[in-house]
């Protein structure tokens, strides 16, 4: 039975990456280019360099997957984008990039959701039934819980009503003066320290809510290492180590103590048996390992995302547009990206 083979761009915030992508789950190649080491030195994504940057990278990536894949154009079915949600500067780089394609090459164009794919995320390079499930995308712009019924029928139970989980990362990680991306730097660094060591407040905002905040955990550490109300001198230049290993880990700790607690009562609410994460911050070590002991002792089913599929990828573009495909939405010529949500 012939493969149907689909190309997925994408470029929503600072990686540039296409992917081969055959029945929606087997990856036939899948390349990034992230631009990690230049928005370091300014502590976040900045839009601009990173559209250039993805202006730069998109051509190379595009023939290093053709390359690795084997796949001619003439071989695909369909092509793919992330369209929303993004950086509109970023998004519009894929966006143009696979309008161009699907119009030389005469193939169905396919736009997705970039937080819908990361649940698509779980399913690369297996083909085991995942469905229904409780999901969540965790991740730098994003945290979001979902009911899943099939890669198309998602309804959203909750989100964060300030900071995502990986954005209060990143940020502890510039009050401690980690570098940039924060999520593996405050991973690294709470290895060596005491989860326990500080206590910085849950925010599990109202009795029974699926919704998440961060921006108090964020705070809590702030004013711990720069007085309350930041009236103090900054004391993280005189800390130790140990200190900021302690502040870390006890800070990752707090966040893991809260998306675990959603994730579980969204599954006892909805008698769910299967758990789904995806997301950049799927990919911390802390969280994995948590959630599995939780969800064992809960006797709920845990698929995650491979930690090469949890950062943002064409692979998982590719995988959520052949369920779209095969379920005849495609797009048009006049796409365009939607830096919000947009009905994708």
């Amino acid at each position: 039975m012939k493969k149907t083979i689909i190309l997925g761009l994408e470029s929503s915030c600072d990686e540039t990456a296409a992917a081969i992508v055959a029945d929606g789950w087997e990856v036939l190649s899948s390349v990034i280019a992230s631009q990690g080491k230049i928005h370091e030195k300014y502590g976040g994504v900045v839009p601009e360099i990173a559209a250039r940057s993805h202006i730069e990278n998109l051509l190379p990536v595009l023939h290093e997957a053709l390359d690795r894949s084997g796949v001619t154009a003439g071989q695909m079915d369909a092509v793919a984008v992330a369209a929303c949600p993004g950086l509109t500067p970023s998004l519009i780089i894929a966006v143009t990039a696979a309008k161009t394609l699907a119009w030389a090459w005469s193939k169905p164009l396919i736009a997705v959701n970039h937080i819908h794919s990361h649940l698509q995320a779980v399913m690369l390079d297996t083909d085991q039934d995942c469905f229904p499930a409780v999901a969540l995308v965790v991740s730098g712009g994003h945290t979001s819980l979902y009911s899943c019924r099939h890669p198309l029928e998602l309804k959203l139970l909750g989100s964060t009503r300030d900071d995502a989980a990986g954005e209060a990362f990143d940020k502890v990680a510039m009050i401690l003066k980690l570098p940039y991306p924060g999520g593996p730097s405050i991973e690294k660094a709470a290895r060596t320290g005491n989860p326990k060591a500080f206590h910085f407040t849950r925010s599990y905002l109202e009795k029974d809510s699926l919704d998440f905040s961060f921006s108090g955990l964020k705070t809590a550490v702030l004013y711990h290492c720069r007085g309350q109300n930041m009236l103090g001198e900054d004391r993280v230049p005189q800390m130790t180590a140990q200190e900021i290993a302690d502040i870390a880990a006890s800070f990752q700790a707090a966040v893991v103590d809260v998306l675990i607690r959603k994730i579980l009562l969204a599954a006892r609410r909805l008698q769910a048996k299967t758990i789904l994460l995806g997301g950049g911050v799927a990919a911390n070590s802390a969280l994995r390992e948590q959630l599995q002991t939780a969800c064992d002792r809960e006797h709920l089913k845990l698929i995650v995302a491979e930690k090469k599929y949890c950062t943002d990828n064409a692979a998982m573009v590719a995988g959520l547009a052949w369920h779209k495909l095969q379920a005849g939405l495609t797009a048009d010529l006049y796409l365009g990206p939607h830096a919000s949500h947009a009905d994708l």
